[in-house]
């Protein structure tokens, strides 16, 4: 018997891809989308990129606008932790982050909650106007009122507080008080922002889901907490990081309503950035506050980022 050998079929060989050049309609397509984002990749670049860059290289040098910059390697980082008015500012930056923030996203939820219940349809428009109005306006110039408010000897705020028969309290001069007046005056124009965002988290809210509950006889503070607040957790994230972020950088109020004092007692790292660089002309030691304010925000945002992965519920 003869060995025969079996010739297997040909290979099919394998489709070559063709490259294809796109159509006219694709390129003008796609140049009209690079056209629509320029302005914005610019305005990042520009505004953001460049200068927290040069703010990292600013901080590296000695420099006062007249004279030639001089390197001074981390002398500037160096000088910063040793000087106890930086040190004090970002103590207070973040007992008035800590402050700030918890009393903003609770009197915004309260107010949220409350405007989201049972009413004409006219006058919850009308709350959401008024709660966001202050928003709007220049910090600055609220500021300037309130300090006339708050002034111990003829502000309204001590005269309502005598018509109960509360002594005057030296709200903008005495390092107790200070800096409760300068969180007050800033929740008072910050809480709209989030306000209008847990109002619409609550709208998105199905209301089977609350009706489910309330047959399970979760009624008042119960639903809430066990209901509406996990299912809110996602805007309470976006509210929370943006509330830190600009707490953190808080400026105007602290210095139109005390100017950093009594002492130092009120005074933020953006007022020692804003006074080593435009009153003492020292820019170099200003950048170098800067870069560590903004290692402190992206730390802290990272963190909160970090654990909304166990707090943090979406539908």
């Amino acid at each position: 018997m003869t060995d025969t050998q079996i010739q297997a079929p040909p290979s099919t060989p394998a489709p070559v891809a063709v490259a294809t050049r796109p159509s006219a309609r694709e390129r003008g397509t796609r140049l009209l989308a690079a056209l629509f984002l320029a302005p914005t990749i610019v305005g990042i670049v520009v505004f953001t990129v460049v200068p927290i860059v040069g703010s990292v290289v600013l901080s590296l040098f000695h420099w006062n606008v007249i004279d030639s910059p001089s390197f001074a390697g981390t002398a500037n980082y160096r000088e910063m932790f040793t000087d106890s008015t930086v040190l004090v500012s970002f103590r207070n930056t973040l007992v008035f982050m800590v402050l700030a923030v918890a009393l903003q996203l609770l009197i915004a939820l309260t107010l949220a909650l409350a405007v989201n219940g049972r009413m004409p349809a006219w006058l919850r428009s009308v709350f959401r106007s008024a709660f966001f109005f202050p928003l709007v306006l220049s910090a600055a110039s609220i500021s300037v009122v309130m300090k006339y408010l708050f002034n111990q000897d003829f502000g309204v705020v001590n005269w309502l507080l005598g018509l109960i028969g509360i002594a005057p309290v030296p709200w903008l001069t005495s390092e107790n008080s200070a800096m409760a007046a300068v969180v007050l005056v800033y929740v008072w124009q910050q809480f709209g922002f989030s306000f209008l965002l847990f109002v619409g988290g609550l709208n998105n809210i199905p209301k089977e889901i609350h009706e489910a509950a309330a047959l399970d006889g979760a009624t008042g503070l119960r639903k809430h907490l066990g209901v509406t607040l996990p299912l809110l957790s996602p805007t309470l994230l976006v509210a929370s990081v943006v509330g830190i972020i600009n707490a953190l950088q808080v400026f105007e109020q602290p210095y139109v309503l005390t100017n950093g004092g009594p002492g130092d007692s009120t005074r933020t790292v953006v007022m020692v950035i804003y006074e080593s660089a435009f009153e003492q002309l020292r820019f170099g030691e200003a950048s170098a506050v800067g870069v560590l304010l903004f290692v402190l925000i992206m730390a802290v945002t990272a963190l909160q980022f970090r654990l909304s992965r166990r707090f943090v519920h979406y539908q």
